[in-house]
């Protein structure tokens, strides 16, 4: 086979795919629009499950889906990255959407059930994070 071509490369372009889909989509799909209604200020109506304030809730959510998914998008620090992306995905699932059904909540699950395999499988080969791991 040739070494260009090999599992390792062919797993860490998987990863790389995965990563930069998952986290663009979050980033800008979701992300960016409430940083957006953030800034402009008004009334904030946001779910409060830990019970520290809508507004407290929409910033964790802003932090997770804004700064988190860029760091997941370059693969730098992917597992720390993760874990309030996967906290920000298990609130929609399960506490904001389940009452929907499945068919509500499955775009929350699906970055849910994305993120958890990231967390497992870490950031792959093509990212800052085995960059910096190969120059140590």
């Amino acid at each position: 086979m040739n070494k260009v071509i090999n599992k390792e490369n062919l797993n860490g372009i998987g990863l790389l795919l995965l990563r930069i889909s998952i986290g663009l989509a979050m980033l800008l799909g979701h992300g960016l629009g409430k940083w957006s209604n953030l800034i402009e200020g008004g009334e904030i109506q946001f779910a409060d499950p830990f019970g520290f304030g809508p507004m407290t809730s929409m910033i964790m959510a802003v932090f997770a889906e804004v700064f988190c998914s860029s760091l997941l998008i370059f693969g730098l620090l992917t597992r720390w990255a993760l874990i309030p992306l996967l906290i920000t995905m298990a609130v929609a699932t399960f506490y904001v959407h389940f009452a929907d059904g499945f068919g509500g909540m499955e775009k929350a699950f699906l970055y849910f059930v994305g993120f958890v395999a990231l967390f497992f499988t870490g950031p792959g080969k093509f990212s800052i994070d085995a960059l910096i791991k190969s120059n140590k």
